[in-house]
């Protein structure tokens, strides 16, 4: 099964770094990379070092619901290419696991799907959850801090 990698909506993303707030209602914060660990969640690759980035709440979800989690993510201060090429997102590569959990079409998590995946059955695991009838998308989050990272869907 062809998968997508999502980056985060790119209206929000414009927003917060237009000075926008964020999901809590604020600013971001302003911090310069130092080239490892910051995962930009439009690209979906780590900021260059010496880049500025921003720190800032996110909430993936179109709206607020019990499910729909908050939580800090980094983005390329500067505007940046949305992710959009085939394949595995860099910033997917950089861990030895991620914590992915399916979500319904009605945006709440479908339990029993959460796990810990290892990075290199990121797809499998994805395409496994995918091919039942009630996950619309996974959400992929880091599995040691809970952040966000980015969302699969099938490919049209």
């Amino acid at each position: 099964m062809p998968l997508m990698y999502h980056p985060l909506d790119p209206v929000f993303v414009a927003s917060v770094r237009a000075s926008g707030p964020d999901a809590n209602g604020q600013l971001a914060e302003r911090a310069v990379s130092d080239g490892t660990g910051v995962p930009c969640r439009s690209c979906l690759r780590d900021v260059p070092k010496g880049k500025p980035y921003l720190i800032l709440a996110a909430r993936p979800f179109p709206e607020p619901q019990p499910y729909a989690e908050v939580g800090p993510i980094f983005l390329c201060a500067d505007d940046c290419t949305p992710w959009g090429d085939a394949g595995i997102p860099p910033i997917l590569q950089t861990s030895p696991d991620y914590l992915l959990k399916g979500y319904g079409p009605d945006n709440r998590i479908i339990y029993g799907t959460g796990r810990v995946t290892p990075a290199d059955e990121i797809t499998e695991y994805a395409a496994q959850l995918l091919s039942r009838g009630d996950v619309a998308y996974v959400d992929v989050r880091s599995a040691r801090n809970n952040c966000f990272q980015t969302r699969i869907s099938a490919a049209p």
